[in-house]
């Protein structure tokens, strides 16, 4: 059988899951409800009560009721939560999960999907998700579905949100367990046939990073593309220091200059990290560092007004960053690349880092590019890292080949010397 598990609080959201159990019986899957209430008394019987997903995270559900510390306790439960979560999966009771909750529900439920691994049908019903849903989601597959009204009982509102998450959740469960029986797809990430590789991409250095895949699919390896929107950029580090690349093609930095100049694309300072710490063999590019990116042109701060301004579509402006700040990213980048325990090296584009930067370009810039460019030739001085000048732009399509075949080169040598 199917088994979609349900997880959250059945003292205040007793009776929306007892009719969510009982659509997904009708649905045809079994259910499985796990129990994170703390205070109130069940208004459901759970398949896993409270006091053992408590246990799981290591504590007594008296000794939290007798605290009373809300947010310790609602810590605590997720993380017993969690504990419960990879146990049924672990068992094969898990080939879905559903959760319904506001943000102390969303929470609870939310790290615990997180910890499944990726493919794992997770859906998460919530009165959050219309804002941002980046502290829920994180790095994982989490599809998130606003509530429209509270999480508070069964209404003309509320019922076709909830039945609509409930044949979601209960088609992917139904297709993620026949898809263990599936010989084309892989058991687990980085378990398939060929070689994962990492690289990052805008749409300002799309047709680099798409001549530099198609090199690296002819030369038999896989590619993954993440986009530089900070849950990207945030989502390969965390990849890769898990280890499940052979290699990183780092071409695009520009959460580099968002964290920098205040920008909303942000992966947070840790980005071009990760592959460094494992050891990973890495090829990194500057594409998009000539760049900010801000919301709407009405949000744009008065700090940044009188700059180069270029609305990138309705959601998005852009700023050009300025020969000072591009020193800067030329330092940080190549501090990270020193501190890299594995191969590294640095593709520079001396043409230009993004279709805005080409010559002829509203953000061509010698001076800024050169900065950035001197910055960091400085900074690797002396290192292990190599440096690599191309008389080429980002975009051309043989700087995104050739920086593949650097790639290639590296992983190679690895394997040689294993």
């Amino acid at each position: 059988m199917t088994n979609v598990v349900l997880v959250g609080t059945l003292d205040t959201k007793g009776v929306e899951y007892g009719w969510l159990r009982e659509r997904l019986t009708r649905a045809g899957v079994e259910v499985v409800l796990v129990d994170t209430g703390i205070m109130g008394e069940p208004r459901v019987p759970a398949d896993v009560p409270r006091d053992a997903v408590a246990r799981a995270a290591g504590t007594e559900l008296s000794e939290l009721r007798t605290a009373a510390d809300r947010g310790a306790a609602v810590t605590t439960m997720a993380r017993g939560a969690e504990a419960t979560l990879l146990r049924l999966h672990a068992e094969g009771r898990l080939h879905g999960v559903l959760a319904i909750g506001g943000s102390g529900g969303t929470s609870i439920a939310t790290r615990a999907m997180r910890a499944l691994p990726l493919g794992v049908p997770k859906v998460m019903v919530s009165s959050m998700a219309s804002g941002d849903v980046g502290p829920y989601v994180g790095s994982s597959d989490i599809t998130m579905m606003y509530s429209v009204v509270d999480i508070a009982g069964i209404n003309s509102v509320s019922a076709p949100v909830l039945a609509n998450a409930v044949e979601a959740v209960a088609g992917m469960a139904r297709a993620h367990a026949r898809a263990a029986l599936d010989p084309d797809l892989p058991a687990a990430l980085g378990t398939g046939t060929r070689p994962l590789i990492a690289t990052s991409m805008a749409g300002v250095t799309t047709i680099g990073v798409d001549a530099a895949r198609e090199r690296l699919t002819e030369l038999g390896y896989e590619v993954l593309v993440f986009h530089v929107s900070g849950a990207g950029g945030r989502t390969l580090e965390t990849l890769a220091g898990q280890g499940v690349f052979a290699g990183v093609l780092d071409l695009t930095l520009s959460e580099l200059a968002d964290d920098l100049c205040g920008g909303i694309l942000t992966a947070g300072p840790d980005r071009l990290s990760a592959a460094g710490r494992a050891g990973v063999p890495q090829v990194v590019s500057l594409g998009a560092l000539d760049m900010v990116k801000f919301g709407p042109l009405g949000s744009l701060p008065e700090r940044a007004r009188y700059r180069r301004v270029r609305v990138h579509n309705p959601s998005i402006t852009v700023i050009r960053t300025t020969e000072d700040e591009c020193a800067e990213l030329g330092r940080r980048v190549a501090a990270k690349l020193r501190a890299a325990t594995g191969p590294a090296a640095v593709c520079v584009p001396l043409r230009g880092l993004s279709t805005l930067g080409a010559p002829g370009g509203p953000y061509h810039d010698p001076r800024a590019d050169g900065a950035l460019f001197s910055a960091l030739r400085d900074g690797l001085r002396g290192s292990a890292a190599r440096l690599y000048d191309y008389d080429t732009h980002i975009n051309d399509p043989a700087f995104g080949r050739a920086a593949a075949d650097r790639l290639h080169t590296m992983i190679g040598a690895v394997r040689a010397a294993a």
